[in-house]
């Protein structure tokens, strides 16, 4: 489905912008009809739902969720951190006397 997004200028409210996609006629019609199921127009629909999608794609990449043991292992690394190795204290040195510190 190719989409473009075309804005206009800042002056103008959100409703005002545009976004076109080229569909098949097959495509069309299934969109049609879960609009009419829902009780909205077609524009409401594809606005609903690309919002819907456009969020749930944002929080599968930027909310981490971990499960049982995985969960467990973080919380601990996180309350008990290890000690720093010989690498990363010579990192720290490094970065001190880059400062000028």
């Amino acid at each position: 489905m190719a989409q473009a997004l075309k804005g206009r200028s800042g002056s103008r409210s959100r409703k005002q912008q545009r976004l076109e996609a080229r569909i098949t006629p097959d495509q069309k019609r299934l969109i049609e009809r879960a609009a009419e199921l829902r009780g909205t127009t077609v524009t409401e629909f594809v606005v609903a739902s690309a919002q819907q999608a456009a969020a749930d794609t944002i929080k599968d990449f930027e909310v981490l969720t971990l499960r049982d043991q995985a969960r467990k292992v973080f919380v601990h690394a996180i309350l008990n951190p290890p000690l720093p190795n010989k690498a990363a204290r010579a990192a720290a040195r490094r970065y001190k006397a880059q400062l000028g510190g």
